[in-house]
Parts: C-alpha cells; structure tokens; sequence
C-alpha cells in the first residue's frame, strides 16, 4: 500500500514508522528539509522504551505536489489551520481510489478534506500518543503502554471499509495499537475535549500539564471545560463522556504531565498560530448550534485568539 504521510514532524514520524515496520510504502512530506534529507541518506531512527531501530525505503519531499504517483493513501498530520492550503496541492497524488486519512486535533479537520474527496473515502480518528523528534532523522515514541491508534470512517463504504481494515492492520503489524471502529465518534469527541481542558489551559498560565492539575483553581478550570465539552457531546448524539474523562485524567497526569502541550508551544515558546478554533472554539460553535452554554470555553477561546492576534505586542518574553 503506497501512502502519503503529510505532516513528518514528531508524531506523523512516529506513525510512518510504525506503518513501514508494517510493511507500507510510505512517502514522508515535511518542509523540515534536515529531517527529510537526513532519512532520505541514512533512514529513520526509530526509538522507542523496547529500544531502537533504522528504517529505510521511505521516499521524502517537503511539497505534496512533488509526490509523482498517484497514492493509496494520504494520513494528514499538519495542524489543522494548515490542511486546506496543503491539500490544494494534491492532484498530483490523488487518484479516483484514494483515501484521505486525519489523525489531527479537534474538529472540522473531515469537512476540510471533503473539499477534496467524498465523504466515503475519508477516514478520521486519533490517538493516545507521546512523541518527541530528538533531531533530524531521530524520533521517539515515548508511552510505556506504546502507541494507542483508533479511527473509522466518516461515511461507510466498501472503499472506507477495505481502507479502513488495511489501515488497522499496518498498523497492528508495525506494532501499534490499532482500532478499526464502527463508531470512532465518541474517542475523537473524548480526546478533543480532553485536549480543550488542559492544552488551552496551560498556554494562558504558562505550565506544564501536571503543573495545571496540582494546582486546584488550574484543575478547577480544566474541569468545567470538560463539563461544557461533555454537555455538548450529549446534546450532539455522540453519548455521555463525563465517565470516560473522568477516568483519564490520572492518565493525562502520568503520561503528559511533564509536557508543554501543542498550544502552549504555539501560543508562548514559538508564537505560532494555534489550533483554538478547532479546539474550544470548536466546542464553543457547537454549544451554540445546540443551545448548550459553554461560558469556559468561550472565554479560552477569546483569550488565546487574543494573545495570537497580538505576538508581535506582548511585552513579557
């Protein structure tokens, strides 16, 4: 299977990694030109807590208009603010019979590439991940428990479904743990509201994510964003997901407690657009079409659009 890995920083490496242990024939995609070049001459290291290993055979280019062939598959791993633009480059590679994969942040990212595909041959889904690019041609998957992948189909169809169970076992063999789901809805809406809680919420208070729980007014906050996004979630058929996050947030504390998670990067260290409205502005335009209040996530939505509406002003370093 020839597939396209759009998106080759830390995760969308570690995810191509897994795929080629998996057997695919996989294209890295990454303006990174010292990552590209680097595995392009001497293969990727792949790290990860059983130990490490090189793998060689991928294709590289920093364009998605430079991938000659047409592809099975293209898994988009860019920002989300990034997707629309990149795909506009993919006539070179998209063909009658290929599916578009996201395994990004938030919510929307499926609307986007159906701009591009139907709607039956878009997968979409996400994953409990940690991940870090060490140096160019170096990247680390970090969970003990490893890599925790699942996804399903927007809209099911003999092309989605054959994707979908091809996807799943490249995965599976590569040696991550991969799900195939009928219904991946209520992963993707726990993950995204997981990540309003603390990702927004570590950016304004600049701490880390373990930072933000100890203390209580931070935990405090992270809570009720997760009571707005759980609110919503009910109210928009995809079930009730207050027990499920209650239940992670021991595992968000141990596995990313340590971390500045993605907006905190983007907003403080790099002031780089963010993925806010993909986020709590998602959960916030949601709430409003469903009548479902959501004052804490309004309000981190205002606050960090304003803080990357104003970089260039911000007198603190």
């Amino acid at each position: 299977m020839k597939i396209v890995m759009l998106g080759s920083g830390a995760a969308g490496s570690v995810f191509a990694a897994y795929l080629r242990r998996g057997g695919a024939d996989v294209w890295l995609v990454d303006k990174y030109k010292a990552h590209m070049d680097k595995i392009r001459d001497e293969g990727l290291r792949f790290c990860t807590p059983d130990g490490e290993e090189v793998l060689t055979g991928f294709k590289t280019c920093s364009k998605l208009s430079e991938v000659c062939e047409n592809v099975d598959m293209i898994i988009i791993m860019v920002k989300a603010t990034q997707t629309d633009e990149l795909l506009a480059e993919s006539k070179n590679c998209i063909s009658d019979n290929t599916v578009l994969v996201s395994l990004q942040n938030g919510l929307g990212n499926e609307d986007i590439m159906a701009k591009y595909v139907s709607r039956d041959r878009i997968l979409y889904g996400s994953g409990l991940i940690g991940t870090e690019l060490r140096c160019p041609g170096v990247c680390v998957s970090k969970p003990e428990e490893g890599i925790q992948m699942r996804f399903g189909a927007l809209e099911k169809s003999p092309m989605s479904e054959k994707a979908g169970k091809a996807l799943e076992e490249l995965f599976n063999k590569g040696g991550c743990n991969a799900s195939f789901d009928e219904d991946v809805r209520p992963y993707v809406w726990k993950k995204v509201i997981a990540n309003c809680g603390y990702n927004a919420t570590s950016a304004v208070l600049r701490l880390k994510v373990g930072e933000v729980f100890a203390d209580k007014n931070g935990r405090e906050i992270v809570l009720n964003i997760w009571k707005e996004g759980a609110e919503v979630a009910k109210a928009a058929g995809v079930g009730d997901l207050w027990p499920l996050l209650e239940a992670e947030e021991e595992n968000i504390e141990k596995s990313f407690g340590t971390y500045y998670p993605s907006m905190a990067q983007d907003a403080v260290l790099h002031k780089r657009p963010t993925e806010i409205e993909f986020l709590n502005g998602a959960i916030s335009r949601y709430g409003k079409k469903l009548g479902v209040k959501t004052p804490y996530n309004d309000v981190l939505t205002l606050l960090i659009s304003c803080i990357e509406d104003n970089y260039d002003k911000q007198y603190f370093a």
